[in-house]
Parts: structure tokens; C-alpha cells; sequence
């Protein structure tokens, strides 16, 4: 239940990120120089608890870290925070907040099928019913949005398709990592990795250092860094390790009812009949979900 609860917080704190995301846009729809301020906000977070982290394991007495467990976390942080990170941006200078963070949570059908297909995870069929139902829920918000959307939907769509991908993908490479460094240490280095990426990704974009931009852009920029990144990775990070990518993948599914709630709130984006059917599916399929997921975890007890 502490698995379930980090993941659940951490998710909801994860589904601000396109609100803050949208309203900056508002001033400058730049999102390699929102992504390069997000990480420059963050980046001395994560070092700071890197460095602290690895001195409790020195006068703990614990082995120190090889160079093959360093890479491997700098990749996996490269996949799931830059790489997923830059084509969400880019994706939600195309499309509603509402329909990026419905897209993005497809990346929870990802998880499963390659973690079926090549890491040697089991389906169950409690599982499959409620990531059925949950996308059942997630198709009818999608295709409703859709139907209503602009001429870069489609654009936007796919870039945070490649984002969901990417990030399916560094949840289940993550829970290795995350066994061998914890939570804490892992989270540090896969995040100044990819914060010192998405800085480097601007300059060469940019062609130069010129990160400014207006004030309200850097505190919302900020807000992305502290509230949408440093808490939520933590905390989600925390939940996998004690329940597993599979279902911190299915539990955050509940993220993008909380985003079309503060994008109709905050950005006054509609919400119609089909928003609230599918935000409803999405919630029974989440519930079935973990229903099944508990029952298996008290057997294997």
C-alpha cells in the first residue's frame, strides 16, 4: 500500500507538468528553452542528494559504485528524462494539455507488452482487463479530441507518442537500477544526466547561450522543476522499487483525470460528455488493475 500511495502522489504531481508547460507557452512557446530552465532548476537539487546520498554509503560502508552501474543509470535517465522529456515538450507546443497527458499515459500498454515480450514479465488477466478498460477510457477522451483538434494535432500526437515509448522504456529498465543504487541515488544520477542533456540540446538548437526569457516563463519554468520534477520522480522512483514498473505504470493512469481537471480549471479547456466517460473508464480500470496486481503480490507471500 506505501508502493501504491508514492506512485498515486508522485503521479499527481507529474500531471502538473503540462499545465505549467501551457501557461508558459502563453508567454514563449520555446520547449528546448523551457526544458533547459526546468533542468537548470532542478539540476542542483539532484546533485546535492547525490553527493549526500553517496557519503551515506561510504560511512555505511557499502561497496562503491563501478562504472558499468553509473552507465547503466546514465542511459536509463538519457531515455526516460531527456529523451521523453524533449519530444513531450516539443508535442505540447502542438496539442491540449488534456490530449498530451491522455497520449503520453498510453505508455502503460508499452510497459506491459515489452515487458512480456522481453524482460520475462507475466500478464495476468486482471491486468488485461482493467489496461483494456483503461484505454477503452483514454481512446474516448483521444478521439473526441481529435475530431475537435487543430492542424498540428497529428504532429503533436506522435511526438508524445515517441515520449510515451521512451518512457515505457526507461520504467523497466529503471527497476534494475533502482534495486542495485536505491531509489535516491538513482533518481540523482539519472537526473543530472539528462538536466546537463536538455541544457546542451538548447545551445546546439539555439546556436549560442542565450537562455533568457521572461519572468513568469522562469517561475513557471521553476515550478515544472520543483513541483512537476524533483518531488514526483522521487516519489515514483520510491514506489517502484517496492512495486514494480508494471504497476506504477497502470497507477498512473489516474494522472491525466487530475490534468483535465486543472486544464479546465486553470487553462479553461473544455470538458464534454466524452471527457467525463473516459475519465470514468479510466478510473475502473486502474481499480480492476490493482485489485489484481494486490491478489498476486499476497500470493506470491
Amino acid at each position: 500500500m506505501t508502493g501504491y500511495a508514492l506512485a498515486a502522489a508522485g503521479a499527481a504531481l507529474f500531471s502538473t507538468k503540462a499545465i505549467f508547460i501551457k501557461l508558459a507557452y502563453q508567454d514563449l512557446a520555446n520547449g528546448a528553452l523551457l526544458l533547459a530552465w526546468r533542468m537548470i532548476f532542478a539540476l542542483p537539487v539532484f546533485v546535492i542528494v547525490g553527493v549526500l546520498t553517496l557519503r551515506r554509503r561510504r560511512l555505511a560502508g557499502q561497496a562503491a559504485l563501478t562504472a558499468v552501474q553509473v552507465l547503466r543509470a546514465i542511459g536509463t535517465g538519457f531515455i526516460g528524462y531527456y529523451v521523453a522529456a524533449i519530444l513531450d515538450f516539443k508535442g505540447l507546443e502542438y496539442i491540449s494539455a488534456q490530449m498530451e497527458r491522455l497520449v503520453l499515459f498510453t505508455y502503460p500498454i508499452f510497459v506491459m507488452l515489452l515487458g512480456w515480450a522481453f524482460f520475462g514479465q507475466r500478464l495476468t488477466r486482471l491486468g488485461l482487463l482493467g489496461g483494456f478498460i483503461t484505454y477503452c477510457g483514454l481512446a474516448v477522451v483521444f478521439g473526441s479530441g481529435l475530431f475537435a483538434g487543430g492542424e498540428g494535432v497529428i504532429t503533436g500526437t506522435l511526438l508524445v507518442l515517441g515520449a510515451a515509448l521512451s518512457f515505457a522504456l526507461y520504467q523497466l529498465l529503471a527497476k534494475r537500477n533502482i534495486q542495485v543504487l536505491g531509489a535516491a541515488l538513482f533518481t540523482a544520477i539519472s537526473l543530472s544526466t539528462s538536466a546537463v542533456a536538455a541544457i546542451l540540446h538548447y545551445m546546439v538548437e539555439s546556436g549560442g547561450m542565450d537562455f533568457s526569457a521572461p519572468p513568469r516563463f522562469l517561475m513557471l519554468a521553476a515550478g515544472t522543476a520543483v513541483i512537476a520534477t524533483i518531488l514526483p520522480s522521487f516519489l515514483m522512483n520510491a514506489g517502484m522499487a517496492k512495486i514494480g514498473p508494471q504497476s506504477v505504470a497502470m497507477i498512473s493512469t489516474l494522472s491525466p483525470v487530475v490534468t483535465i481537471a486543472l486544464a479546465v480549471w486553470i487553462l479553461g479547456e473544455p470538458f464534454t460528455w466524452a471527457d467525463a466517460l473516459g475519465s470514468a473508464l479510466v478510473l475502473a480500470g486502474v481499480g480492476i488493475y490493482t485489485l489484481g496486481d494486490s491478489r498476486a503480490a499476497g500470493r506470491a507471500r
